[in-house]
């Protein structure tokens, strides 16, 4: 008779592999892609990507072209919290060079490209830098870019609410569609002796 030593199996690590997977590009799934405004607590105002790749908090919520200027286009990067941010008017992607300064790029493919949204305990969102790990989004009081090494994440500057472009809720809203399917009655025998 052999006896064999079981070894007791450590249980899964969830936080361990959500945060490898998060730092690893996803190219097969499906990207998940949402619209919505980006309100900076800083300027009281929304972000938007002009057509001359400019990048500021200056759109106003109601606002003919402020409202479409200021709708974002957030693409999904990878299984956690990494996005890519577009303006869906100019289709210009919002990015962060070298130097700290936010700038458009019309493509969005490179790490400089990509955000973390971190979620705080105020629930305003701060977007970091992958490409610069301590580097954040930030707008001044005027709403202007304000470099990434000179923000830091409990500075009002760096704090983003998400909201929905006005009338939003309205168009998404649709009816339910029920498929019904044939429907046939069975029944159940159950025999004796069995459980």
């Amino acid at each position: 008779c052999l006896h064999q030593s079981v070894s007791p199996q450590a249980p899964p690590n969830f936080t361990r592999h959500v945060s490898e997977q998060s730092a690893v590009t996803d190219r097969l799934s499906r990207r998940l892609t949402r619209t919505y405004q980006l309100y900076s607590r800083a300027s009281g105002k929304h972000v938007r990507v002009l057509e001359d790749r400019r990048v500021d908090a200056m759109a106003e919520d109601g606002d003919a072209h402020g409202e479409a200027r200021a709708k974002l286009i957030v693409e999904t990067d990878t299984f956690g919290s990494r996005v890519r941010i577009k303006g869906e008017e100019t289709g210009f992607y919002i990015c962060m060079d070298n130097r700290g300064k936010l700038i458009g790029k019309r493509n969005g493919q490179g790490r400089d490209c990509v955000f973390t949204e971190i979620v705080l305990e105020n629930n305003y969102t701060a977007l970091q830098s992958v490409e610069h790990a301590s580097w954040y989004m930030a707008f001044t009081r005027r709403g202007r870019p304000r470099k990434g090494f000179r923000a830091r994440q409990h500075q009002r500057e760096v704090h983003f609410m998400k909201r929905l472009p006005r009338g939003h809720l309205v168009a998404e809203q649709r009816p339910f569609h029920f498929i019904s399917f044939p429907f046939r009655r069975t029944k159940c025998i159950r025999r004796l002796g069995q459980h």
